[in-house]
């Protein structure tokens, strides 16, 4: 469990990275704020050439015409060069000239004070024109990295709006009898400067993917923009498809049949990771639609023990689980005899324990302590204890039911253990009889991925043994803030309720869709816990009328040549982001450094 904190700590600085690079404001503002930047610049140009009467006059007129074109520009590379790009509406557009105009401003200012205090107003020329440099430089290098526009279309973005904003420069300084002719052949030189530049910083970050992870680190990076801004998941899955690994999943099939309707507790061997729609990550609410479309009834696909290592690659493998699943799910529930729903806790682990017939339903958390992934081989150890007292199955389920600091990860696997084997052995003695079974599901529509809340909504299954009435709450979300599952608990024995347990699916549909510091919201971090708890109570009083006698039924199957991402691979990607970003802060001074003294140098001797 260490290890997964600690994969999960890279997925959550990754997501930060990427998240950074989205905080823009709204397009109104762009626009205001490119309209202060162009009048800045234009002010500034026209202070070192212009006497002071006509100071206001050339500089309202300079202004109009660097925001005139940024903005007619704007329009033509959104509406026709980036019209296919999913990263470029017109509002990315315009923020990029924003950054790019706020970089020319800079090089102006050190020109219009150089040339001030010098007496020299050629210096404020070569400024504007190292600018201009510093625009081409940083427009190829972000296009190239961020946009999937072909060649021709991406040379046309990066270079088209500097040159065309360089006129109104060169029309100045002609008025003023500057070398019109050494501006126009810099423009030239500093864009093949600017090239050979660019691309060498992007060669060499594009070397620190490939020597760790065999990938080209900008392309990643472009795959990834594209599942953030556009939900376009199929180019990220295909550098995770490469980076994979096959792997037969195990899938757990429940099954509860009553004389109405079905019920199913499906636990597959794949995490519901790494985040938004990429991978696995929908694969609770996918194959629980997917089982109550073909059976009807209600079905819940609650974690397993195991972590994102597990991941599947693409959605394509995912469809290779629900399709084995559903082939699969279709058998005939027996078992007519069950224990009362068991608890066992140590202080520090919950175990909760349910037997039907000769297979154990056992789950796991270490709430309020944090309850995150768990290591596949506590449910190895745990199953083994199993046999050794007789069962002929055990299904193990994480709870993943509350975020809370950390936790010594050994004392805690310990504990887990000690109490599942206790719960275990309280299990086999424990009387049976005949049962009960009824679920429902609420879906609140209020409540969204935004909000920690997956598409799969809450679902209760309730089962009554005896005089005894359990619950078992499914929330389609990653994990919830500590204290509201006691919460939950309280109000369902309300309802008459002797015990039960809350679970999360784990579900990383909410992850990477807000840009907090987690990258997403456990359940009840926002939403609202009574609210919420109303929606869990409308749903257990589904669960209750729909109550009658059932039968239980369960089959393990395999389903070979998954593809999942594998610890190391998906360890080593999120991991990349880090590498790159220290590679170039070592690269980008003594490579651009050597570039702007070049261009200097031009610009002094030439």
């Amino acid at each position: 469990m260490a290890d997964s904190i600690s994969l999960n700590h890279h997925l959550d600085r990754a997501a930060k990275h990427y998240s950074s690079l989205f905080r823009l404001p709204s397009y109104k503002r762009i626009v205001q704020l490119l309209a202060l930047l162009c009048m800045a610049s234009s002010f500034l140009s026209t202070f070192s050439f212009t006497p002071p009467s006509l100071w206001l006059t050339y500089g309202l007129l300079l202004g109009f015409a660097f925001f005139s074109i940024t903005l007619l520009t704007n329009y033509f590379l959104a509406m026709f060069v980036s019209k296919e790009d999913p990263i470029y509406d017109l509002r990315r557009t315009a923020a990029l000239s924003m950054f790019c105009w706020a970089f020319w401003l800079l090089f102006i200012v050190m020109g219009c004070a150089v040339a001030f205090f010098t007496a020299f107003s050629h210096w404020a020329v070569r400024f504007s024109l190292l600018g201009f440099s510093a625009v081409l430089i940083f427009r190829i290098i972000v296009l190239y990295s961020t946009s999937s526009m072909n060649f021709q279309r991406f040379l046309l973005a990066s270079i088209f709006q500097p040159f065309l904003c360089l006129m109104p420069f060169v029309f100045l300084w002609w008025l003023n009898n500057a070398n019109i002719t050494f501006a126009l052949g810099f423009s030239v030189i500093a864009l093949v400067i600017a090239l050979a530049s660019s691309f060498s910083f992007i060669f060499l970050l594009n070397f620190i993917g490939k020597r760790s992870l065999g990938e080209q680190s900008i392309p990643i990076f472009r795959a990834f923009l594209m599942n953030w801004v556009a939900d376009l998941n199929a180019p990220f899955e295909s550098f995770l498809e490469r980076l994979s690994e096959q792997y037969n999943v195990e899938v757990s099939i429940i099954r509860f049949d009553s004389s109405k309707s079905n019920v199913f507790i499906v636990v597959p061997s794949v995490h519901p990771g790494p985040f938004k729609n990429v991978g696995s990550s929908l694969l609770p609410f996918m194959l629980k639609k997917a089982l109550e479309q073909k059976f009807g009834g209600v079905a819940c696909v609650p974690l397993g023990l195991l972590g994102h290592e597990l991941d599947a690659a693409s959605q394509s493998q995912v469809q290779k689980i629900i399709a084995g699943t559903l082939e699969s799910a279709d058998f005939t529930a027996k078992e007519v005899k069950a224990t009362p729903f068991i608890k066992a806790s140590n202080g520090l682990a919950t175990v909760c324990c349910q037997v039907f017939g000769k297979t154990a339903l056992i789950s796991f958390s270490l709430a309020p302590k944090t309850t995150e992934d768990f290591p596949q081989e506590l449910g190895d150890a745990v199953r083994k204890e199993a046999v050794k007292l007789g069962f002929e199955s055990c299904v193990t389920i994480n709870a993943h039911n509350s975020i809370n600091g950390i936790v010594d990860m050994q004392t805690a696997l310990d504990a887990l253990k000690n109490a599942a084997v206790n719960c275990l052995k309280e299990g086999v003695s424990a009387r049976v009889t005949s049962f009960k079974v009824g679920a429902a599901t609420v879906l609140p529509k209020e409540f969204s991925v935004e909000d920690g809340m997956g598409s799969g909504g809450i679902t209760v299954l309730a089962v009554e043994t005896g005089s005894q009435k359990a619950a078992y709450v499914i929330v389609d979300g990653n994990n919830m803030v500590s204290g509201l599952r006691e919460k939950i608990l309280d109000a369902l024995k309300l309802l008459g309720f002797v015990d039960g347990e809350v679970f999360t699916t784990d579900t990383h549909a909410v992850n990477a869709v807000i840009f907090n510091e987690r990258g997403y919201h456990p359940v009840g971090e926002v939403i609202n816990h009574e609210k919420l708890i109303g929606y869990i109570v409308e749903a257990a009083k589904g669960a209750l009328k729909s109550m009658e006698p059932a039968k239980f039924g369960y089959r393990s199957i395999l389903i070979s040549g998954v593809k999942v991402i594998g610890r190391k691979p998906l360890e080593k990607l999120c991991m990349l982001t880090d590498n790159v970003i220290q590679a170039a802060k070592r690269i980008i001074f003594p490579l651009f450094g050597a570039a702007f003294l070049g261009l200097m140098l031009i610009s002094l001797y030439v």
